[in-house]
């Protein structure tokens, strides 16, 4: 009985993707670091839509970049990398789409 109860967890444990696994948690990491820092500028749920935005225009060597960052305060090199980032024409029309205010 606990072994068909076990069945569709190892199904579910079988298709994960340790790659896919990996991606996600950088981002989630580079997402605690880029919110905060949008989040000076504009209300929570602004920023949280402009923290998707920033992170779906990030390379994957600036995620990585971004959650080594991931506990402690940003400084001026990775608020200088948001920066760069937001302001790239993809993470503009992404704010358009959302409705965010744009980066200047």
């Amino acid at each position: 009985m606990r072994l068909l109860a076990a069945l569709p967890v190892l199904f579910l444990l079988a298709g994960c993707d340790p790659a896919e696994l990996a991606d996600k948690a950088v981002r989630r990491a580079a997402d605690s670091v880029v919110f905060p820092v949008v989040n000076i500028d504009m209300p929570a749920d602004p920023a949280r839509l402009a923290t998707g935005c920033i992170l779906d225009a990030a390379s994957p060597d600036e995620l990585q970049l971004l959650a080594r960052d991931v506990g402690v305060e940003a400084g001026t090199s990775t608020k200088a990398t948001i920066r760069d980032i937001a302001l790239r024409p993809v993470a503009q029309a992404c704010f358009a789409a959302a409705g965010v205010p744009q980066v200047r």
